[in-house]
């Protein structure tokens, strides 16, 4: 019988006969492109499979480490899997410490190296989405409600620690459908907002966007929300 690391020497021939001429079979093994990907702070680990992994039969290992740390610890959930991505969420919970992460292969006996991610701040770089936002007509005036999204940790009691923590900055948009005008009519923190002065009989579309004063950053626009007002 053809040793295993023959047999994947001689698939590799066939299959992508350049690679095998230009690269040992381990490094055609390591997976490719391994990077966080991090919104609202829930911070997955990505990657795609090596050139030479052409099937599904590629287990992978995922380790973790903050930024200082010598030793790397093992994503005990993602020890040994297929799939190619890994949340690694609670791992990486201080927002505001950099990170690393790194993944291995293991194909017909053979072990890749590991392929490490560039450093990873989730404060930095995580994506924020927009607030929900709902509305309410009051006596000629619009309540709009505003709310963060959810995130991913949990306080003391078990609760979900408010977005609001994080020292974050609503702004909210008023359109009137009749002129095409747009007005920003208020910035600030409070999660309800009141809207006065409206022209009766008249459409409004209201949107609402969240911004990160610190960073200088905001999240995309919310949906419009359309009322007409009595």
């Amino acid at each position: 019988m053809m040793p295993k690391c023959c047999f994947l020497g001689f698939l590799l021939g066939v299959l992508l006969p350049g690679v095998v001429e230009t690269q040992p079979a381990n490094e055609s093994l390591k997976p490719q492109r391994v990077h966080f990907q991090s919104r609202n702070f829930h911070n997955i680990l990505h990657w795609q499979p090596g050139r030479a992994c052409l099937g599904n039969n590629s287990i992978y290992f995922v380790q973790y480490k903050m930024y200082g740390e010598r030793q790397w610890k093992n994503k005990e959930n993602c020890w040994g899997i297929q799939e190619f991505f890994c949340d690694l969420t609670n791992e990486t919970s201080d927002i505001w410490e950099p990170y690393y992460g790194r993944v291995k292969t293991t194909l017909a006996g053979i072990h890749s190296g590991w392929t490490m991610t560039q450093r990873f701040t989730p404060w930095w770089e995580t994506k924020l989405d927009p607030p929900v936002m709902n509305i309410t007509q009051v006596n000629g005036s619009l309540l709009v409600n505003l709310h963060a999204p959810n995130l991913p940790y949990r306080d003391q009691k078990g609760e979900n620690v408010p977005m609001e923590y994080y020292e974050l900055v609503y702004r909210v948009f008023i359109i009137n459908n009749s002129l095409e005008k747009e007005q920003k009519v208020y910035e600030g923190a409070h999660r309800v907002v009141e809207i006065k002065v409206l022209s009766p009989h008249t459409g409004y579309c209201v949107v609402a966007e969240i911004y990160q004063p610190m960073l200088d950053r905001k999240s995309q626009r919310s949906r419009e929300r359309c009322v007409e007002s009595p």
